[in-house]
C-alpha cells in the first residue's frame, strides 16, 4: 500500500551545509520518524501570499499534517512583547504560514500532530497564550510524565512516558477546545487533545529525539500515520 503522505511546513534557516543560499528545512530526525512509522513526509515551502495560504489546494494528495517545532512565535500574536530579549528566530512569513495552516487543520478533517512550536501555534489560534521564556532546566533533558484521564490518543491513563524536552516556550493560558492530558512535575503542559474535525493531538516534547529506542515515542508517529491512512481510505470510498 502506498505510504500516507504527511505534510510538514518547512522552517527557514540562514545557512545549511552544501547550500549556497539560505534554506528551507525539516529536521531529519522528524522526517525519519514519520518514515519509520510508515508515512511519507513532504516538506512544504512557507509563504504568505494567497496561493501559499490556499491549503485546500496545497494539501491535495496529503493525508495528514505534522505541525513541527521551530523558532519562537512573535509574542504580538498572543498579546505579548515582541521586543522581549529572550525571543529568537522570529520570522513574520513563517508565523503567517504556521498560523494559517493550524487554522485550516482546526477546521478541516485532516489528521494532525502538533509538536512543540506546532502546539504553541495551535494554542494561540485557539485564543491561548505562551510562557515566553521557560527556565533552562526544561532543555536538553529526558523526564517522566504520567498520562492523565482522556489521554487515550497517546496511551493509557496512568501510563508513564519518558519524554525528550527542549522547552524554551510553553502553554500559559490554555486555548479553547484543548484538554490537558499530561503535565510535568512543575505543571508545564506536556500534552493535549484538541477538538477538531479529525484526530488532532499536541505534544510539548520531541518524539523524534528518542523514537529509535523508545517504542512509546515511535507510537506517536505511528498513530498519526494510522489516522492518515484511515482518512485516505475514507476519502476513497
Amino acid at each position: 500500500m502506498t505510504r500516507p503522505r504527511i505534510a510538514i511546513l518547512g522552517r527557514f534557516t540562514e545557512s545549511a551545509s552544501a547550500l549556497r543560499y539560505r534554506g528551507v528545512v525539516s529536521a531529519r530526525a522528524l522526517l525519519e520518524g514519520v518514515w519509520a512509522a510508515g508515512g511519507d513526509p513532504v516538506t512544504l515551502l512557507p509563504g504568505d501570499d494567497a496561493d501559499a495560504l490556499d491549503w485546500t489546494t496545497r494539501l491535495q494528495g496529503m493525508d495528514g499534517v505534522l505541525l513541527a517545532g521551530g523558532g519562537d512565535l512573535d509574542p504580538c500574536h498572543y498579546g505579548g512583547d515582541s521586543q522581549d530579549p529572550s525571543v529568537y528566530d522570529v520570522d513574520a512569513v513563517q508565523d503567517t504560514a504556521d498560523l494559517s495552516l493550524a487554522t485550516y487543520c482546526l477546521t478541516h478533517p485532516i489528521p494532525t500532530l502538533a509538536v512543540c512550536r506546532g502546539l504553541h501555534v495551535v494554542n494561540v489560534v485557539r485564543g491561548g497564550s505562551l510562557v515566553v521564556d521557560m527556565p533552562a532546566a526544561h532543555r536538553h533533558m529526558v523526564q517522566p510524565i504520567t498520562l492523565e484521564a482522556g489521554a487515550e490518543p497517546l496511551g493509557t491513563p496512568g501510563e508513564i512516558l519518558h519524554i525528550s524536552c527542549y522547552h524554551h516556550q510553553a502553554i500559559d493560558r490554555l486555548g479553547e477546545g484543548m484538554i490537558v492530558v499530561a503535565r510535568s512535575d512543575d505543571g508545564t503542559v506536556e500534552a493535549v487533545t484538541i477538538d477538531a474535525p479529525a484526530w488532532m493531538v499536541g505534544i510539548q516534547w520531541h518524539p523524534e529525539d528518542t523514537y529509535r529506542d523508545d517504542p512509546r515515542q515511535r507510537r506517536v508517529f505511528e498513530d498519526l500515520v494510522a489516522r492518515a491512512r484511515d482518512a485516505r481510505a475514507a476519502h476513497a470510498r
